[in-house]
């Protein structure tokens, strides 16, 4: 069975609560599915998974948080072909650059050879009732990528 990692770093809960929303939709279309904070994982796990889903919120004028740099960092050199992948995450449309941490974070995966196989998921600060079926639709989305390759 094909299994789907969400990874994510979450410092008020936001978006750790649209981590769960994407698992569950990936869940819900009967994948295996692993939902975990960034910190309590390596990047070579992220080879072990057929899907990878990471999510984290912005932090300042655009950048990742802290607490995410040695993780995404860690990932350099990571062989990410044949994955299908996506980014997540939270921001605030107050600063100059919105939900920059998701750009960086879908960039990073497509660089290391992941195929994006849906438009990047962003909200502001808590995700509504609707950003959070978006989230489930996500979750549904990247497990059927998984059924077409």
């Amino acid at each position: 069975m094909p299994k789907v990692i969400v990874l994510y770093t979450s410092l008020t809960g936001n978006t750790e609560e649209m981590a769960e929303a994407i698992a569950q939709g990936a869940k819900e279309s009967g994948f295996e599915v692993v939902c975990k904070e960034a910190y309590d994982a390596k990047p070579a796990e992220l080879l072990e998974y057929d899907a990878i889903v990471i999510g984290a919120y912005t932090w300042g004028d655009g950048e990742l948080p802290d607490e995410f740099l040695d993780f995404y960092e860690d990932m350099d050199g990571l062989d990410l072909s044949g994955k299908q992948a996506a980014a997540f995450g939270s921001g605030d449309t107050s600063y100059p650059v919105y939900c920059g941490a998701v750009d960086l974070i879908e960039a990073k995966l497509q660089e290391l050879g992941a195929s994006i196989v849906c438009p990047s998921l962003k909200f502001e600060y808590n995700a509504s009732g609707e950003e959070k079926e978006e989230g489930k639709r996500m979750g549904a989305i990247v497990a059927g990528a998984l059924c077409k390759s």
